[in-house]
């Protein structure tokens, strides 16, 4: 087994935050992102599920990669997934009841979410468990991120609040996570309703677009280091 380089697990990070992001380059995910991100709260429970998914079955896909025939490969990564996605499931109905009956149906939909067979096909089942494990982690991270950020500007535009309901979802440890911003603040029924996600999801695409484009252009006007010159030698006399 080849030895994981410190460049090549910074890429791999790198990847899914920012340069490969589920969402806001490879735009996938994208129903259940629009369907649970009116609130932060929602945003970030349906992310945390899908990054436990997309770790464990990457470090699964690696771990048995060797022993899956070529015939049946993309079958057995369905079943694999499919089988996170179900403890998940269940550990969710378990353990945050509340949160699982707000995100209903779309926490098993998540074995749909082609990030899950598209990490596991074409990273996974090449890279050793490690990497594969780290890659996983951070897909999700990236796409939580966008979830997260997501429900937070569909939560604050549209009702004026922040991680509202985080007590009731998450056990009455996280009550301090819920924050007024705005102090009787009506609504904004745009931001509550799906239009309101293609709208901040719109503007989330074009502020990453531009990010890439300075940082493209800073790049480009960095000069360029001269080669330096052959040293001569005296000639021995």
């Amino acid at each position: 087994m080849s030895e994981i380089t410190l460049d090549e697990v910074k890429k791999v990070g790198r990847n899914g935050l920012w340069d490969m992001n589920p969402v806001l380059v490879q735009l996938l995910g994208l129903c259940p992102l629009l369907a649970v991100s009116g609130t932060a709260v929602n945003g970030l429970g349906m992310g945390l599920a899908t990054t436990l998914v997309l770790t464990l079955s990457g470090a699964t896909v690696s771990l048995v990669r060797n022993a899956i025939p070529e015939e049946v490969r993309l079958p057995t990564f369905v079943i694999l997934i499919a089988s996170f996605v179900t403890a998940v499931d269940l550990l969710m109905n378990a353990y945050f009841h509340d949160l699982h009956k707000v995100l209903g149906l779309f926490v098993p939909l998540i074995v749909t979410n082609c990030t899950l067979l598209g990490r596991a096909e074409a990273f996974a089942s090449k890279n050793p468990v490690p990497l594969a494990t780290w890659d996983g982690f951070m897909m999700g991270m990236g796409f939580t991120g966008v979830l997260l950020v997501l429900g937070m500007i569909r939560e604050l535009l549209g009702n004026g609040t922040l991680f509202s309901g985080a007590g009731n979802m998450f056990g009455p440890a996280w009550a301090w996570m819920e924050t007024t911003v705005i102090p009787d603040y009506g609504s904004f029924l745009l931001m509550i309703l799906p239009p309101g996600a293609f709208l901040v999801l719109g503007f989330l695409l074009a502020l990453k677009n531009i990010v890439n484009a300075k940082v493209e252009e800073r790049r480009e006007a960095q000069p360029t280091e001269a080669p330096a010159a052959p040293e001569i030698k005296p000639e021995a006399t």
